[in-house]
């Protein structure tokens, strides 16, 4: 349909001509969904999206906000670590999924959520767990890394307790 309509043709006849030339031309044959009733849309409102993307072949993962999205690429590679070739690889998958959440912590957009950095010595200890025909050392290396207790709330180690300042000093307004 590159040719311009002519300046004595109406819009309408010009329209209606171009499709009895199509229909000549078998055009419109062999289309999909022929002959068949057309879907079915459930009411929701997102069903012209859904359709989109599985026609496009775009998945719905990159429509997620980057903090959903950085979760389950974090879920993923502790499925499947096990399938990697290295442990450089390993590494260096952590890294560059770390690089993203440290990325987004800069300037998040939308909502702040939170969201941790991987472990990588954990994912390496995963990864050499589930290396099939290997001997299991069980050193502190390759035991699964337990996430570090996180330092008290008055910043001391875990299980220690500092005082607080006025109970060195004794509470202000107090004599």
């Amino acid at each position: 349909m590159t040719e311009r309509k002519p300046p004595d043709m109406s819009f309408t006849s010009w329209v209606d001509q171009q499709i009895h030339e199509a229909t000549e031309r078998g055009a419109f044959d062999n289309l999909p969904g022929a002959g068949k009733p057309l879907p079915r849309q459930g009411g929701t409102t997102d069903a012209w999206l859904r359709d989109y993307l599985r026609r496009e072949g775009v998945s719905a993962e990159e429509l997620l906000p980057t903090p959903l999205r950085l979760r389950k690429e974090i879920e993923r590679l502790t499925g499947t670590v096990h399938e990697l070739a290295s442990e450089q690889q390993v590494r260096e998958l952590v890294a560059e999924l770390n690089r993203q959440i440290d990325q987004w912590r800069r300037i998040p957009l939308g909502p702040p959520v939170f969201l941790p950095r991987v472990d990588e010595e954990t994912m390496v200890a995963r990864w050499r767990e589930g290396r099939p025909g290997r001997p299991q050392e069980r050193s502190e290396a390759s035991a699964p890394a337990v996430p570090a207790r996180p330092a008290d709330r008055n910043g001391g180690e875990p299980g220690t307790r500092r005082s607080r300042w006025w109970r060195r000093f004794g509470r202000p307004g107090r004599g």
